[in-house]
Order: C-alpha cells, then structure tokens, then sequence
C-alpha cells in the first residue's frame, strides 16, 4: 500500500515532464496545448496521492519530500518552458528572468512549505502563499485561453512577463490562501459551492473551457487577496488609538460585574 500514493506521484512528474519535453520540441500552437493539458492533469495527480495516502493510512516524510520535488518539476520548471516558447521568448532577457523568478520562487515555497509542516501537529486552514498548483493551473490556462482565441505574443505585450513574476511573488507572499479542509459543509456552503460550479459549467460550454478555468483559478486567487485586505483592515482598526472618553472608562469585565480593584484581588 505505500507505494500506491507514490504511483500518482509518479505519474504527476510524467505529466510535467511530458509537458516540458512537449514544449520544447513544438512547432505550432498544437504542441504547446498538450503540454498544457499535460500540466492539467499532473494538477489532477496532484490532488489524488494526498488523499489516496491519508486513505491508505500510508503518508510517510519520504512523500511530502516527493511530493514537493515533484510539484518543482510539474508546476515550477514545465509551466515555466511552456510560456517561454509560448511567445516569452519573444522579450529576450526581460522573458528569460521572468521564467526563472517564477520558477525559483516555486521552489522557496515549496521548501517553505516543507519546514513549516514538519513544524505543524495538525492540518492547517490556510495555504501561506499561493499554492505552486494554483499558480501553474492559473499560468497554462491563460495560456490554453490564448491560443483557442488565435492570441499569439508578439514581444510587446508587456502583462505577460510581469503577470509571471506576479504569480512568482504570491507564492513566497505571506498572503493566506484557503485550504478548505476545515469547511463544514454547511447548507450555506454547499449553495455557494453549486453557485461557483454553476457558473463554471455555463462558462466551459458558452464560451470555452479554458476560460472557466481561468475564471475558477483567478476567483481562487481574488479569493486570498480580499481576505488579506480585509485582515489588514481589521489590524489597522484595532491598532487604531482610544479616544481619551474610552479611556477613563472601566474595563468591560469590571463595569458588567460592578466589581473594584480589592474584589478583583480577591477573586484572583
């Protein structure tokens, strides 16, 4: 049993590897969608071999470490070599950095990653930094996006290079990105799910694919920045200074129990 989870390990590395090989040798927009259906379904592998190992009762340190040099390969090298030939080749240098920032910045995550869950007793709620995954899941649909519309770069469309170096940031961010595994199902969690699932199906068959996953991935995304936002501004509200009124005022405690300081000694 603890060589099944590894299995899907395996075959997510073959799909990444599949991927980069499938780029490098392309010679039309073609080649370049398989390497990016390719990185797809290493996403899907991805998501298998930690369940199937939390199933099996086999999660070992040898898979987290697989796990993660795995992930470098199919979600930080692959993704990286197919925008490259997908037209970042076309800004020289300024592509070439791009590429390498996105790529290195996945492997600090996924290094900081490591060390903070050998750290950790239990399962976390949230992601720190956007998860490697979600980046590359986000970077080869935009890229699938592109070429279904006959969008092809061009060495001027400067969001491309910067929109890499942009996902290379959010994952050493120190953003929180949901895990949802501490999600109850609720009645009211469960229509949101339907309602976010509704709205991909109707987007993949009016328009493409491609675009819902786009969408789901970004929504994602816009998911760990509005939560972030809304964090900074509850910090700054609770850093924000008492008015003089508030603070001749009694503690909350002392004013609900009409108690003085002697009573508060006592009862300590």
């Amino acid at each position: 049993m603890f060589i099944l989870p590894n299995l899907f390990t395996v075959s997510s590395i073959f799909c990444g590897f599949y991927g980069a090989v499938t780029a490098a040798a392309a010679t039309g927009p073609g080649d370049l969608y398989r390497a990016c259906i390719a990185i797809l379904f290493a996403m899907v592998f991805d998501s298998v071999d930690g369940r199937v190992a939390r199933l099996t009762r086999t999660q070992s340190d040898f898979g987290v470490q697989m796990d993660s040099l795995a992930d470098v390969i199919s979600f930080g090298a692959a993704p990286a070599l197919v925008a490259w030939h997908w037209g970042l080749d076309g800004f020289g240098t300024v592509g070439l950095l791009a590429c390498f920032v996105y790529t290195a910045c996945g492997a600090i995550r996924l290094a900081r990653f490591n060390v903070m869950a050998a750290q950790e007793s239990g399962p976390s709620s949230y992601f720190l930094g956007l998860p490697i995954p979600a980046a590359a899941g986000l970077l080869v649909a935009t890229i699938i996006a592109s070429l279904q519309a006959g969008h092809a770069l061009g060495g001027t469309e400067v969001w491309a290079p910067l929109g890499m170096v942009a996902l290379g940031l959010l994952m050493v961010s120190n953003i929180r990105f949901p895990t949802f595994k501490a999600t109850r199902m609720t009645r009211r969690a469960f229509a949101a799910l339907m309602a976010v699932f509704g709205c991909v199906v109707v987007l993949a068959v009016q328009v493409r694919p491609s675009f819902a996953i786009v969408t789901l991935m970004g929504s994602y995304l816009l998911l760990g920045l509005v939560g972030e936002a809304a964090r900074f501004v509850r910090r700054v509200g609770a850093d924000a200074p008492v008015d003089d009124e508030d603070e001749d005022e009694p503690p909350f405690e002392q004013l609900h129990l009409g108690l003085d300081d002697e009573d508060e000694e006592l009862l300590d």
